[in-house]
């Protein structure tokens, strides 16, 4: 037998699998598809209106509501999806991945407040109407004077018979403009110490008197967003809005949920990423300088290569704590860690990718201008990325 006869038969090179989150299965696959179809064909091409007028049409909510895209990880006897935090998350990513600011991660958090701290009659009142998009869900904690500390509301509600009559304040409330049902931060307790006298009162707004919408805030980014101030002046609603078997028990209530919250921020910062990553290869591909492409420039690859790796750590990280929250296992440091350490790498990768894509970058028609401002407000809200080093270190 000679040499040549003995050797083996080369094997085929493998060529490695994409990464895939693990949580991801074909139902989600299919999903996503729907999401994504949705969201190309009714709210892209209505962005630049959107923008112009620093809100989305009203129909979008009702229209989101009848495909199936609301309320997706809330249980079915309720009107929701039946879905869990997966769901929300691929909603949260193609929304992302195609640019558009929409208050849907918000409408699901004023959600989940009801879900963990709501009356069975609570439930099937706003269930039902927040999935058809009947009701537009905004959570209103930040005030003039409270934003990152929650600790210093003002707003008040006084006990009178069966009604809280409400009287306050608040900004920066992201679907402030269309918003019918309010989770809204007070004090129904103002001799007690800041963390015993906040509750949380949800508020229905349709023709109630006494409550006013001001101005659509001017943003440096997401214009297409709306993010109001809202006013309460003896606001009268039903005392038996109150989220939580006794008053006083608001601070601990959005403790215990502002894990979601952040996360859902993380899980758009990582999403923001990856697309930033694929527009800018794909940009540094199609445009040549000095006789070639800028993809053939050995710094335009290393910083690619950069921002590629830290999306896929910052990815695998994501995907973990997504399956923690699944399992009832994220803790709020480690819910810190992701929203502070996921958006500073988004602003950091949405810079970088501006850069390669020159006086194009800084041009609004393009998505990578529009991602660098809109990535910005990531760092402040859902709690500062200050405060959040604050709650990690807690934990040390």
């Amino acid at each position: 037998m000679t040499v040549k006869e003995a050797a083996p038969a080369a094997a085929p090179r493998k060529v490695p699998a994409p990464y895939q989150s693990p949580w991801i299965d074909d139902e989600l696959q299919m999903f996503r598809k729907t999401a994504a179809r949705f969201i190309r064909e009714e709210f892209v091409p209505h962005q630049a209106r959107w923008r112009e007028q620093h809100r989305p049409d009203a129909d979008a909510w009702t229209k989101a509501g009848e495909t199936g895209l609301l309320l997706t990880d809330i249980p079915e006897e309720y009107g929701g999806g039946g879905g869990t935090f997966a769901h929300q998350a691929v909603m949260l990513e193609e929304l992302a991945y195609a640019g558009v600011p929409f208050g849907l991660g918000v409408h699901a958090i004023v959600a989940h407040y009801v879900l963990a701290y709501g009356t069975e009659e609570q439930k099937r009142r706003w269930f039902p109407r927040m999935a058809t998009g009947e009701l537009v869900g905004a959570i209103a904690m930040s005030e003039p004077v409270a934003g990152s500390d929650l600790q210093g509301i003002q707003t008040t509600a006084r006990r009178e018979g069966e009604c809280y009559v409400i009287n306050g304040s608040k900004t920066f409330i992201t679907n402030g403009w269309h918003a019918s049902l309010i989770c809204l931060a007070v004090k129904t307790d103002t001799a007690q110490n800041a963390k015993k006298g906040i509750s949380l009162v949800m508020v229905e707004t349709k023709d109630l008197p006494g409550y006013r919408v001001g101005k659509i805030l001017e943003k440096v980014g997401t214009h297409g967003q709306d993010t109001c101030e809202l006013f309460f002046d003896d606001v009268r609603v039903p005392a038996d809005n109150l989220l939580g078997l006794e008053e006083g028990r608001g601070f601990y209530q959005m403790m215990e949920q502002l894990p979601y919250e952040r996360l859902t921020v993380g899980v758009a910062a990582v999403a923001v990423m990856e697309q930033a990553v694929s527009i800018t290869t794909q940009h540094a591909k199609q445009r040549r300088a000095f006789g070639k492409a800028l993809v053939e420039f050995q710094n335009t690859r290393f910083k690619l290569a950069e921002c590629k790796t830290t999306a896929r750590v910052a990815r695998v990280f994501l995907d973990d704590c997504i399956e923690r929250l699944m399992a009832g296992e994220l803790d709020t440091a480690t819910a810190a860690m992701a929203k502070y350490w996921l958006t500073e790498q988004e602003c950091k990768v949405v810079d970088e990718c501006v850069q390669l894509h020159g006086g194009y970058g800084y041009m609004m028609e393009y998505q990578i201008a529009r991602m660098w401002v809109d990535s910005r407000v990531q760092r402040i809200y859902a709690g500062t990325n200050e405060i959040m080093k604050e709650l990690i270190a807690r934990s040390l």
